[in-house]
């Protein structure tokens, strides 16, 4: 053993548990070894060099492995990892369905009422940010959709078509937001849009503009990404026939926004008066809805605020953003912690950009990681916004934190 290396692996071990305030004890029951054994690690008595180890002491002390090792530690995110993996599975079947079955189409074999609460588990993953097993389930579940769709006709086959309108949503927003599968997300919104096309419903017709607006923007083309936003929100302006379809308006306002936020070829000033005007229509409705779950979305008071302050940072108005982020409950949305956890995202994105709040910029990430992992090791702003903080002053329990995120994201610092 190089008692020199061991010596100081113990000493930085030891600093960062007493700098979270935790006993021997307490860190030895999250990372699963003894308290002898931690013991000695920490008096220089053994080596730690054993990545599983170097891991569980990293991760129940939420810093770098780095920070233990004095070097580089590869990173790793299994949840991400098998995103990804079940990826090629959804992209054959997303290939493979299309309305006009083929001959071959095995017979469904599943009740309604199970592929309705299948539909509504999908959604519930995509807002729990548990995009591994979302992904690896989606393939049997829009094959079983399609298959009992196409057996079934009249009001049944209406109602399947809904239910895989319904199931094309958290495919779509996981592959473009969390994934970053553009092409992919596009053909799932056509899937979609073939079903949503037989209804003939307008409001349907209309939520199928809001998921093409998402791969609009994806594609980096705001300005049509608003212009279908605005023909959904004028189509569904004149079939305000229940709350849903006021909830979806609203949406569509919020989208419209986002949309904006990203169009830089108009004028700052244009810009954000324009966003405020379409937060402005949203908030009207939110008022008139009240919190819903319409459309397996999260539509209300507490999203329109989310937004308030997502929309603010987008623009580069930091202060206003954070000012925004006063009196919002993200909390209130408990079935929705990938929400949730944009809300702090965002926030701490700004707070990034205000002098002397850097640190609370970091407990902001940390925050959001902690609510909604796999949304926040997978976005791309906060990826950027961590990269900023490096180059800031920031208090040592705040760089070590940072550096923490950093490695946990796969950003090598």
């Amino acid at each position: 053993m190089n008692e020199e290396q061991a010596n100081r692996i113990g000493e930085r071990l030891r600093s960062a548990r007493r700098q979270r305030g935790m006993s021997l004890r307490n860190l030895a029951g999250l990372a699963g070894v003894s308290v002898g054994y931690l013991s000695m690690v920490e008096n220089g008595r053994r080596l730690l060099d054993r990545s599983s180890h170097i891991t569980s002491f990293a991760e129940a002390l939420q810093i770098a492995p780095s920070e233990l090792t004095g070097k580089p530690f590869a990173s790793v995110d299994p949840h991400t990892s098998a995103a990804h993996e079940a990826v090629p599975a959804l992209r054959m079947t997303l290939m493979g369905l299309a309305m006009a079955a083929p001959p071959d189409r095995r017979p469904p074999q599943v009740p309604a009422v199970v592929l309705t609460e299948r539909v509504a588990k999908a959604n519930r993953l995509y807002h729990g940010a548990e995009y591994g097993i979302l992904a690896a389930g989606l393939p049997t579940l829009l094959a079983d959709l399609h298959a009992a769709a196409e057996a079934a006709d009249g009001a049944a086959r209406r109602e399947l078509l809904k239910l895989l309108a319904d199931a094309y949503h958290p495919a779509c927003t996981m592959l473009l937001k969390n994934l970053g599968y553009t092409d992919l997300a596009f053909i799932a919104v056509t899937r979609a849009a073939e079903a949503i096309a037989e209804l003939d419903d307008p409001v349907y017709s209309a939520l199928s503009g809001f998921f093409h607006t998402h791969v609009l923007m994806a594609a980096g083309s705001p300005t049509q990404a608003l212009a279908q936003a605005t023909a959904a929100a004028n189509t569904l302006e004149a079939h305000l026939t229940s709350p849903d379809a006021h909830a979806l308006l609203g949406e569509l306002h919020l989208i419209s926004a986002t949309s904006l936020t990203q169009d830089r070829q108009r004028p700052g000033n244009t810009r954000a008066e324009e966003v405020r005007g379409h937060l402005a229509e949203a908030a009207k409705l939110a008022g008139r809805t009240g919190e819903t779950r319409a459309w397996h979305l999260n539509f209300g008071p507490t999203n329109v605020g989310i937004h308030k302050v997502s929309l603010n940072t987008d623009l580069g108005r930091h202060g206003a953003a954070v000012a925004a982020g006063d009196g919002v409950h993200p909390e209130t949305l408990a079935e929705a912690p990938g929400r949730q956890a944009a809300f702090h995202a965002d926030l701490g994105r700004s707070l990034a950009h205000l002098r002397g709040r850097e640190a609370q910029a970091v407990a902001a990430l940390l925050t959001a990681e902690e609510i909604a992992p796999q949304r926040i090791h997978a976005n791309a702003p906060v990826r950027n916004t961590i990269e900023f903080l490096t180059d800031r002053q920031l208090p040592a329990h705040a760089a070590r934190d940072l550096r923490g995120l950093a490695h946990r994201i796969g950003l090598p610092l």
